[in-house]
């Protein structure tokens, strides 16, 4: 009924914690299939993973990226639901009970996904994300497109039949191709969350994945480079898939989905070159363009004051427009006592 499809490059430290997190679920593991893919691994996975037996199917593969991992696991997965999950991460009791259940009682949804813990292993502390959690058939309600954030790998299930048409994933994504799947999943058919948090997300300072690592200057030119460059594959590869089947900037979504997209790169680059301030003023108009029928009058008003701002004060001191507005909303305020 369901593969538990797990990646993995390395992590023969976690491995074992993520097998023993699926087979100690409360469902039926006659009805599960369990795939290792281990993507060119050169610590001591294997060994690892064979301890387990017939109990877990383990393929080794030379070294391709992720996207090259989970193309391989996906040929040898025979569930009619697919679940992932990273190697570094763990299933908390109940998922798969939770996942199927929830794939069962709604056959038109393609994906099910749900919230997750971030668990800092250093200090053993736990944080539940608060990323927004949308259902809905997109086409449908084309304005659900804006709040919807993928979420990382081990929170995403597949039913496998909605899956087919996103299939393979282009290989050159080598990092985020979970992502590639969750971003154009919603253009095929309904989505469902569970607002369940059912993984724990282990972060471990060596983390590969990028989706939530913080962004801003303090992190290494490299690493900045390094993200900019696998985010514009990401969104590279899924604009391609919209023209390639059919999805044009004059329907609905589609505009929004792409405009937030592309600020987003923006932002990016704007961590490796500062912008000049006409550059950072068609940005900002961009933004009010994209999210403005999402924005309340006042904010658009304030957000249109910011980007005139702009051209006074530049992307380096954008900041002190924030800090002379909350000055100036305070003096009204004490003015109004």
């Amino acid at each position: 009924m369901i593969t538990v499809l797990i990646t993995s490059f390395n992590y023969a430290r976690f491995i074992e914690q993520a097998i023993d997190s699926v087979l100690s679920q409360n469902f039926c593991l006659d009805e599960v299939q369990i795939l290792v893919v281990d993507d060119g691994s050169t610590d001591d996975t294997s060994e690892r993973v064979k301890k387990y037996g017939s109990r877990i199917e383990y393929f080794y593969k030379p070294n391709g990226g992720q996207a090259s991992a989970l193309n391989f696991g996906f040929t040898k997965a025979r569930g009619e639901i697919i679940a992932l999950l990273d190697a570094d991460d763990v299933f908390l009791p109940g998922k798969l009970f939770r996942v199927v259940e929830t794939f069962q009682n709604n056959p038109t949804v393609g994906m099910v996904y749900h919230s997750l813990e971030e668990w800092h292993t250093q200090t053993d502390k736990r944080f539940k994300w608060n990323f927004p959690l949308i259902s809905g058939n997109f086409r449908a309600e084309p304005d659900k497109f804006f709040s919807y954030y993928p979420h990382p790998t081990s929170c995403i299930s597949f039913r496998r039949s909605s899956l087919n048409r996103l299939l393979p994933i282009p290989e050159r994504i080598t990092m985020l191709a979970d992502a590639y799947l969750t971003h154009l999943i919603p253009f095929l058919s309904p989505i469902l969350a569970i607002p369940e948090s059912l993984t724990l997300y282990r972060i471990h300072g060596d983390n590969q994945g990028i989706t939530i690592m913080p962004t801003n200057r303090q992190m290494p030119l490299e690493t900045r480079i390094s993200r900019l460059q696998k985010w514009r594959i990401l969104i590279d590869a899924t604009q391609k898939w919209l023209a390639d089947n059919g999805y044009t900037k004059k329907q609905p979504g589609v505009p929004s989905f792409l405009g937030r997209w592309t600020l987003f790169l923006d932002t990016q680059q704007f961590l490796l070159n500062s912008p000049g301030r006409l550059r950072f003023f068609l940005h900002l108009m961009a933004y009010i363009h994209c999210y403005g029928p999402y924005m309340s009058q006042r904010l658009r008003i304030i957000n249109c004051v910011n980007a005139f701002g702009s051209l006074f004060t530049g992307y380096e001191h954008f900041y002190l427009l924030d800090k002379w507005r909350t000055q100036l909303s305070d003096k009204w305020r004490v003015r109004a006592k």
